[in-house]
């Protein structure tokens, strides 16, 4: 697991070695320097000779990159160092000169910027040390200038779309020194220019940045450097990688049958959108469920068992449900719906089954259930809910679903500070809620997780019926726990993430995928994860 933490608690870890002597910046600095000399000889082959120019700002991050361009230059690179404010690290700028290091006052001659943005666009290794972890807002004076000029000289060269591909011909290979500079260290906002990262190398632990988005997809390849910090409390966000996955994967036994594997129940999917409802069946059926009820009209019903003839239409005992795919949605559309007859009466049998898994329906066997709540299901909600209630909304949805609640928020809102109106959902609603974008937030009572695991390609029509039915069989066979322990409704949503995307992945590698693709691919890569491959 990747655990991110806030600026506050780095600099409260940093605090007791600094004053003991510790040399966290010489820590930090080597491994850097030896990240770069890896990159420098899988790229180019021999490193002496190799051009670096370092972006030094005011910051211990600063100084970070000019200690490492001295070991840099101590190795044969030719190393030129920017300082682009006048409170630069004189310890760093010493070290980086006696081993022979050029460095340019760009702060004492603002008018050879274009040189030197001319330089560092020629560079094989361009250091982004230009703002510390705290920092806030957009970078500001000659180095939003700096960045500026280099994106566009770039942009010039090789093309809007290469520069922020693979560096090459006329396009260094950029290395952020603990962040990319610019971005919300510790919301992952981006509120003005960043200068795109090929690898973030950061120290004592990943910041929370670097795995949200939007700032997340700059940060390039993460690496975390070990410098002997202590940290104390809770992470700000976690990320789970395929190990954790497969640890927590409820595999049966000799013992186990079709009801201790987990039921799950879902209401999907009407006369206009059957699709759905064949999307999130099969899914869950694939994803490993001992049993799929489907809750639906007769015509639905006959549409899904002609695609799968596992899934049982009658009613009875569930340990999750899903509720919603394929459902007109919102709370408007449910009511026209519910008047016109769109809906197949899904609307009343989604009211149901969420009354049903909250525990209100008296004399309802078995007792609360988790549920997964999406689309059109997102518009049955009434007050708050339990918190092994799984929202699953994309940031339109969740739009929506804040506006209902009195928040005033636009969609790019919630695109740019996702995490934060994940939060105020789970806030408002009670329940854990699962952001869907090309990073999935998750946000419940046992903290926020934020996963990048599927391709771009996973953003295509009935995914989020795909994903909806792989939690449903992830929660029903961990039923029991998730009621009893609703901090858990978090990570396994999270692990629902992973598997999803990385499903899409093996479904066709590297190209477009199909949703009912990435469905079908749902259980050889469990077995992948469960086997360690």
């Amino acid at each position: 697991m990747i655990s991110a933490w806030s600026a506050a608690d780095v600099r409260a870890a940093e605090e007791p070695l600094l004053a003991a002597g510790v040399p966290l910046m010489e820590r930090a600095a080597f491994a850097l320097a030896t990240l770069v000399l890896r990159d420098v000889a899988v790229r180019r082959g021999p490193v002496r000779g190799a051009r670096v120019v370092v972006l030094a700002g005011a910051g211990n991050n600063g100084g970070d990159a000019l200690h490492a361009g001295a070991v840099l230059a101590r190795r044969g690179l030719g190393v030129t160092a920017v300082l682009v404010a006048e409170q630069f690290h004189a310890g760093g700028r010493a070290a980086l000169e006696r081993a022979g290091g050029r460095v340019v006052e760009l702060f004492a001659a603002p008018e050879g910027l274009t040189a030197v943005v001319d330089d560092a666009a020629r560079a094989d290794v361009v250091l982004d040390g230009l703002v510390g972890i705290g920092a806030r807002g957009p970078l500001r004076g000659l180095a939003q200038d700096a960045v500026s000029g280099l994106l566009a000289l770039i942009d010039r060269r090789v093309g809007a779309r290469r520069a922020l591909a693979a560096a090459g011909p006329g396009r260094p290979w950029v290395v952020a020194v603990d962040v990319p500079s610019g971005i919300g260290v510790d919301d992952g906002a981006v509120s003005g220019l960043v200068l795109t990262a090929d690898r973030t190398v950061t120290f004592g632990a990943a910041k929370p940045g670097l795995l949200l988005p939007p700032a997340s997809g700059l940060a390039g390849e993460v690496g975390v450097v070990d410098i002997g910090l202590d940290l104390a409390g809770a992470p700000t966000v976690r990320r789970l990688e395929p190990a954790d996955v497969a640890a927590s994967w409820p595999v049966p036994g000799p013992a186990d049958h079709k009801y201790t594997r987990g039921v799950v129940g879902v209401v999907a999917g009407t006369a206009t959108y059957p699709g759905a409802a064949v999307l999130a069946t099969t899914a869950a059926v694939r994803t490993g469920a001992g049993m799929v009820r489907h809750r639906g009209s007769e015509s639905v019903g006959r549409t899904v068992l002609a695609a799968r003839p596992e899934v049982v239409t009658a009613p009875g005992r569930v340990q999750s449900w899903v509720v919603g795919p394929g459902l007109p949605g919102g709370p408007e559309a449910a009511r026209e719906g519910e008047a016109d007859g769109l809906d197949d009466g899904q609307h009343e049998r989604g009211r149901a089954s969420l009354a049903a898994a909250a525990g209100k329906l008296a004399g309802t066997a078995g007792g609360p259930v988790p549920a997964v709540v999406d689309a059109g299901g997102l518009g049955l909600l009434d007050g708050r809910v339990p918190a092994w209630f799984v929202l699953t909304p994309h940031a339109g949805e969740l739009t929506a679903l804040l506006r209902s609640r009195g928040q005033d928020v636009r969609r790019p809102d919630v695109e740019a500070e996702p995490l934060r109106w994940a939060r105020r959902a789970h806030e408002l609603t009670g329940a854990t809620v699962l952001l869907k974008g090309g990073v999935t937030v998750v946000v419940g009572t046992g903290g926020a997780y934020a996963q990048a695991d599927g391709p771009g390609w996973l953003a295509t029509a009935g995914a989020g019926d795909v994903l909806a039915g792989v939690l449903g069989a992830m929660l029903a066979a961990r039923s029991r726990d998730v009621v009893e322990n609703p901090a858990l409704a978090a990570e396994v949503a999270a692990a629902a993430a992973l598997v999803h995307g990385r499903a899409a992945h093996r479904a066709n590698p590297g190209g477009p995928v199909a949703a009912l693709d990435v469905a079908t691919a749902v259980p050889g890569e469990v077995a992948a994860l469960l086997s360690g491959a």
